[in-house]
């Protein structure tokens, strides 16, 4: 349902086309073609009027209808495709000129939704996102990175390798042993040839890729790396080794990078003398296909390092965002809350598959279950304890998590979640965890009076997606990105919030800062520090003030002091 641009070859088989010419011949060859049509060698077709490349009219029909099902199947709320669709449909049914008269009709309409005036919104933020104040602006030059090392190639490493070998960036990547290294390279490879199996990249490009990979068991090659990015476990004591080794083996000017998704990077780098070159190179799963890239900043990483590394975004065609540090960062900070309210509503009986549903009619892929299942439990338990030391007055305490893991449940990674997910299947409800949610419930015991809470759909939706907001409020208060939209941005390619929303601050403008602000007020009250408005919101609630105006550019003002 998108469309397509196509080469003036193509265009001449179409029809779309009469000749094609270079623009020293255009006259000479256009006179001729017209010398023809008058001397009767060449009929006279105007394309509006053709129709031999339509078919019979009950086979047009046909198609139309079958592209009217996919549109309403794979995107429910948007209605430019449905649009399009009418005006094909007219002019087949009425001749071109009428077609034509309804897609101005339709274009004119669309033009003035809120879908569109969000995705035009999400078409300059975007373009935004590579304008950082102090880092952009100030006449640096980026370094060339060549040669990058990568710690650990699990999923996420090995997704890193693979997006820098297809940006023609040699790879080094290293396990703690050979095992865990074959499977790694292995999985490499796997997303190469995924991606040619499915036209993304060539066989040629494919060959190139994997030539640019190579294996290592130990540090012996990292002295020439111009980069190293661990990708290991979020284990504290663990990433702060790898970094103390590195700062032993590495150049003075190598890149220290983390793929850390929640740890504090002053944390990690604390008993390091570079925390000057140590910065969050924090990508998204799967880190091959996924569009975003989290830059994480200390105060004292420095602006050359920052400049890199947004290269290297960019050569990688990923969309870069330049964040200060803080535990979550930007994205999973900003959506830390909507993974663990759902956790929250189950407690109050509310089906965990209908909170699911909820969010995925709203327009997100996948519901928070879904999700956490995708990722794995022991991830979640792991980044859980992060937030709950960072932020103890509104972190839930859910004993759900716990429960699953000691039942044998993992996510997709061992087929048993919240979902059965079977090889070449969707993934399908499994009643059978029911009994597991049913002791949690008891272990909590929130119930008001013991009975499950009775909510609507968009009530749900809202409980989830408006302390999200609140949560996006405090990222923006304490400075955390450079503006609202690149929190649009981050919450569109990062966390699949909807594009024809415009993004999470865009659709809370649209929402309005008062009905979010009393919400989260009389659901505070009812259930909970979790929805306790923050200062920012309810100061612009007060005020009638956009959300998405930030005060004062703090980004700008905490820069590196070598500036």
């Amino acid at each position: 349902m998108f469309s397509k641009p196509i080469m003036s070859e193509e265009g001449k088989l179409l029809g779309l086309i009469d000749e094609i010419a270079t623009s020293e011949e255009l006259v000479r060859v256009s006179r001729l073609h017209a010398l023809e049509i008058s001397d009767g060698r060449k009929p006279w077709v105007r394309s509006l009027h053709r129709t031999d490349k339509i078919g019979s009219l009950s086979e047009a029909q046909q198609l139309l209808r079958t592209a009217r099902e996919q549109a309403k199947r794979t995107a429910p709320n948007m209605p430019q495709h449905l649009a399009c669709l009418d005006a094909v449909e007219e002019g087949l049914l009425l001749g071109g000129y009428k077609g034509l008269l309804k897609e101005a009709a339709v274009s004119k309409e669309l033009v003035q939704s809120n879908t569109t005036k969000a995705l035009t919104h999400l078409f300059f933020a975007q373009r935004a996102t590579a304008k950082v104040p102090n880092i952009t602006d100030v006449g640096l030059k980026p370094n060339h990175v060549k040669k990058v090392g990568i710690i650990g190639g699990g999923i996420m490493g090995s997704g890193i390798a693979t997006s820098l070998m297809l940006s023609n960036i040699t790879v080094f990547l290293k396990e703690i042993n050979s095992e865990y290294l074959l499977k790694g390279m292995k999985t490499v490879e796997a997303n190469i040839q995924s991606l040619v199996a499915r036209g993304k990249v060539t066989q040629d490009k494919a060959r190139k890729a994997l030539s640019m990979l190579e294996g290592v068991s130990d540090y012996s090659e990292f002295k020439e790396m111009d980069m190293v990015i661990e990708a290991v476990i979020e284990d504290i004591p663990l990433k702060q080794e790898i970094f103390s080794e590195l700062e032993k083996v590495c150049s003075s000017c190598c890149i220290l990078a983390t793929n850390t998704s929640s740890i504090d990077l002053s944390v990690i780098g604390e008993k390091t003398k570079s925390q000057d070159r140590i910065i969050g190179a924090h990508f998204f799963s799967p880190a091959h296909i996924m569009p975003l890239l989290e830059i994480i900043r200390t105060e004292k990483t420095s602006p050359q390092v920052i400049l890199d590394l947004l290269t290297v975004g960019k050569i990688m065609k990923k969309v870069p965002i330049v964040v200060l540090n803080c535990t979550g960062f930007a994205v999973n900070r900003s959506f830390f809350p909507y993974m663990q309210i759902p956790h929250l509503l189950v407690h109050l009986g509310v089906d965990l598959f209908r909170i699911d549903r909820a969010i995925r009619n709203f327009g997100f892929p996948l519901g928070p279950f879904q999700l956490q299942d995708l990722g794995g439990f022991r991830l979640g338990k792991a980044s859980g304890k992060e937030y709950e030391i960072a932020f103890p007055d509104r972190t839930f305490r859910s004993p759900l998590t716990e429960l699953l893991l000691k039942n044998g449940r993992n996510g997709k990674s061992n087929g048993k979640g919240f979902y059965v997910h079977e090889k070449g299947s969707k993934p399908k409800p499994d009643p059978s965890v029911l009994p597991i949610v049913d002791e949690s419930r008891k272990l909590m015991n929130i119930m008001p009076g013991g009975k499950p809470i009775s909510v609507t759909d968009e009530e749900i939706t809202e409980m989830v997606l408006f302390p999200t907001i609140n949560e996006a409020c405090r990222v923006l208060d304490e400075g955390v990105v450079a503006r609202a939209s690149d929190l649009d941005v981050a919450s569109v390619l990062g966390m699949s919030f909807p594009s024809y929303c415009g993004g999470i601050m865009f659709w809370a403008d649209t929402v309005g800062s008062k009905h979010i602000y009393l919400s989260l007020k009389k659901w505070s009250e009812m259930y909970g520090s979790y929805f306790k408005p923050s200062r920012y919101l309810e100061e612009r609630a007060m005020k009638g003030i956009p959300l998405s105006v930030a005060v004062a550019a703090k980004l700008s003002l905490k820069s590196n002091s070598k500036l």
